[in-house]
Parts: C-alpha cells; sequence; structure tokens
C-alpha cells in the first residue's frame, strides 16, 4: 500500500481535481491525504482573526465569498442531481456552522475548530466526486484516529489502533481518502499539525500502516538545488538522504513540511516528491541511500531573531550557558544557530512571542543586543563539512554582511544567518559560487 498526499494547489481547480483522481485511479490500493483546497485556509485563518477583532460583519461577508466558490465548484464536478444535492446540502451545513461560531468568544479552541473546515470539506467533495466516476472510495474521518499527545507529538499507539478499527469498520475499498492537518489533542478537542501539516499527516499514517512508499504530490518536481522563486535556472534533486531531506525542510524548503521526514525516517520509508501538473517527472526521492558528497541544496529560513548575550563573568563560567538555556527552556522557544566567544554567545529563534519577558531575564546577568529581520541561509549535502569544495561558498563574505555561522555542528549542513534584505543576493552569490 502506497499513502499520497495531495495539498490544495492539486485540488484547487476542477482541472487539478480530476488529474488527481487519474493520478490515484491506477489499480493499486492506497489512502490519500487531502489539504483544504487552496485559498481556503487563508479565508479561514482571516475569518477567525475578524471574530477576534468584532469585525462580525467582515467575518460573514468572507464566508459567503468563499461559500459562493465552493457552489461554482460543486456545480460544474457533479452531474447527477441527487448527488449535486446531497454535496450542496454538506457544504450549506459547514458553512451555517461557521457563521455560528461568529457569536462565540474566540480562544484557541475556536481558531482550531474553523481552520479544520477547509480539510472535512475537501474531503467530503473528493470522495463523492470519486463514487460519481465509478471509483471504489471510502472517506476516513482523520478525527477518528489522529491524535497528539500532551507534548502535541503523535501518539503512534493510539494512531495505529484506531486507523486500522476504522479501516476495518468501512466498506471494502480501493482508495481511502482522510484529511491532512487536522487532528484531536490529548484531550480530545480539534487541534492541527500547524500550517503545511498534511505532509506530516501523509508519513505518520505511512509509517502506521507499514506504507511501501509516501507521496508528497505538490505543484514542483521535487525538491529543487536553490529556491525558484528567487534564483534562476535551478533544478529538482533526483536523491536525497533523509538527514539532507531534514535538514532542508528545517532550514526552508517550502516543498516540504519540517517533521515531515522523522516518521518516514524511522520506519525507512522512502518519501517521493512528485508533481501533480507533470505526473511522469521523475521528482525527488528521499531514502535511507545516500547519492555524492558536497553541497546539493541552498534553502532559506526568514523570520529569525538573532540575540547576543555578553558578560564578563562568561569567562571560565560553567554555569553561564545553563542560565541561559533555562530561560529559553522556560518560554518554551527553541534556538536554531549558536555561536560563543570568551565572553558573548550569540543565538537565533524563529518564534519571538516571548522575546520581551526572555530578554528581561537575560539582561538580569548580561547585557542584551537584538537584531531582528534576519534570515538563515543553509546549505545541505553529505559530508558538506569534509567536501574539497565546500570552502568555495565562504566567498560569500567577501559580498554579504554575515552575522552568524553555524559550521561543523552537522556534516551535513553549513548556516549562514544574513540580514533578511540580503537574502535574495546571498542565494544568488552562493548559486554561483557553489553550482
Amino acid at each position: 500500500m502506497k499513502v499520497l498526499k495531495f495539498g490544495g494547489t492539486s485540488v484547487g481547480s476542477i482541472k487539478n481535481i480530476k488529474r488527481v483522481k487519474e493520478i490515484i485511479t491506477d489499480g493499486d490500493k492506497k489512502i490519500v491525504v487531502l489539504s483544504a483546497m487552496s485559498g481556503t485556509t487563508n479565508v479561514l485563518v482571516g475569518f477567525s482573526e475578524n471574530i477576534k477583532a468584532g469585525l462580525v460583519n467582515e467575518a460573514l461577508e468572507s464566508m459567503d465569498e468563499l461559500y459562493a466558490k465552493y457552489q461554482v465548484v460543486i456545480d460544474e464536478l457533479f452531474e447527477a442531481s441527487e448527488l449535486k444535492q446531497e454535496v450542496s446540502n454538506y457544504v450549506d451545513q459547514v458553512f451555517d456552522y461557521l457563521k455560528s461560531l461568529t457569536s462565540e468568544k474566540h480562544n484557541e479552541f475556536l481558531y482550531n475548530k474553523i481552520v479544520s473546515q477547509g480539510e472535512l470539506m475537501s474531503t467530503y467533495m473528493f470522495t463523492k466526486y470519486l463514487n460519481q466516476e465509478g471509483v471504489n472510495a471510502r472517506l476516513l474521518p482523520a478525527l477518528g484516529f489522529m491524535r497528539i499527545d500532551k507534548s502535541n507529538e503523535p501518539d503512534d499507539f493510539y494512531i495505529k489502533q484506531n486507523l486500522q478499527r476504522i479501516i476495518d469498520e468501512a466498506l471494502p475499498a480501493e482508495i481511502y481518502i482522510t484529511q491532512g492537518f487536522i487532528c484531536l489533542d490529548a484531550y480530545g478537542n480539534v487541534a492541527n499539525l500547524q500550517r503545511g501539516g498534511s505532509d506530516y499527516t501523509a508519513t505518520i499514517i505511512g509509517a502506521v500502516v507499514e506504507a511501501d512508499e509516501v507521496q508528497i504530490w505538490t505543484d514542483i518536481d521535487g525538491m529543487h538545488n536553490n529556491d525558484p522563486r528567487f534564483v534562476e535556472n535551478t533544478h529538482a534533486i533526483s536523491n536525497l538522504s533523509f538527514d539532507e531531506a531534514a535538514e532542508l525542510a528545517y532550514f526552508g524548503a517550502k516543498i516540504l513540511h519540517p517533521q515531515t521526514v522523522m516518521p518516514a525516517r524511522e520506519a525507512n520509508i522512502p518519501v517521493r516528491l512528485k508533481n501533480t501538473m507533470d505526473p511522469e517527472s521523475y521528482g525527488t526521492l528521499i531514502s535511507q541511500d545516500t547519492e555524492g558528497d558536497g553541497v546539493k541544496a541552498i534553502a532559506a529560513k526568514d523570520g529569525i531573531t538573532a540575540i547576543k548575550i555578553k558578560s564578563a563573568r562568561m569567562l571560565q563560567s560553567h554555569g553561564f550557558l545553563k542560565k541561559v538555556f533555562e530561560i529559553f527552556e522556560k518560554y518554551e522557544t527553541s534556538i536554531d544557530m549558536i555561536t560563543t566567544s570568551e565572553i558573548a554567545v550569540s543565538l537565533t529563534i524563529d518564534d519571538a512571542s516571548n522575546l520581551e519577558s526572555i530578554v528581561e531575564e537575560l539582561e538580569k546577568f548580561s547585557t542584551v543586543e537584538v537584531d531582528s529581520q534576519q534570515t538563515i541561509v543553509c546549505l545541505a549535502g553529505h559530508s558538506i563539512v569534509k567536501h574539497a569544495d565546500t570552502h568555495k561558498l565562504f566567498k560569500v563574505l567577501k559580498d554579504i554582511p554575515v552575522r552568524m555561522i553555524s559550521y561543523g555542528g552537522s556534516n551535513n549542513n553549513i548556516s549562514l544567518l544574513v540580514n533578511t534584505d540580503d537574502k535574495i543576493t546571498a542565494l544568488k552569490k552562493l548559486n554561483s559560487y557553489v553550482f
């Protein structure tokens, strides 16, 4: 069995929906994970923000506009009047439910209820469309088996027990459809795996069912060696190891959710990145195998804050770093990069929500400097730090002000911290030096 995930763009138009149907109906049994139709989640997030701000009329107007788009899809996708009415009734119920939420107090639980509706609608509609086309497809509700624990990690035992139960209880099918992104928390409330989490859903399911392969279908033909939005003449990388792909995903490669690789790596299940618009393209295969050494790809992660912590007492003080890390642990803020000198430590974070409190505590025993609007540029590849050509990338130092360098923490990654304004120039320069 294979697990195939299709993103919002892949099910964002009638043409693409029909293309996905052609891709998955090859006679093999599979589980298909779907995102919300493209644009839906953004509208639902805006709807939630309007409720939070007390802008009820604006919230309702956004739902009317989104509802009209869904009605067009239903009219074009379904032929039989009875089936069309059934799907239309379901969508009506969802939008009536969403509108009823405008009277509720806004909190995290309400937000999660709202944003989950996109996946619920896309999977319901797509399953009914497959049935109309004579495909033996069944809907597996993700909220019946997908759960995270108190640490917000997948509850593998719960997922395996309940997914198998739901499959056993469902009528036999060639294709099972389920929602990506959404799940329950440890207390039974609707939650999610964060934006882009449908990839993560797919590899979690793949590991649980011991799939032959997990395929992530998007609108680009695999993971590229640089960001094609900013750099010309990039190309898809045919093969990556799990470690290489994990580095690139964490440090900004948009095609893959950062946590996607973990379940597949632990279960040793290959992950293939494919292009819905060009199904014949090879894409990128991610597996335990390693092909070639040196830099394979460059990615960039925006929204970084650099913090420099300086104290004369740091010199030969064995407890200094412990005090620093305890503060970041207290505020549940992870650190991306870190460098040290005799009297200072510089580090980066990608979540500045508790920055003010963190700085306040650090200033009790040190001087603190904060630089926002920073970007981490990551170069990834097998044994990159040992490769004979790696020195070429440091030519960037004569062209771009580099705030920090992380070298040697991993054999597969070298990271540079630059001002976000210099990101595109850095990507282009590095591309010319390395490739």
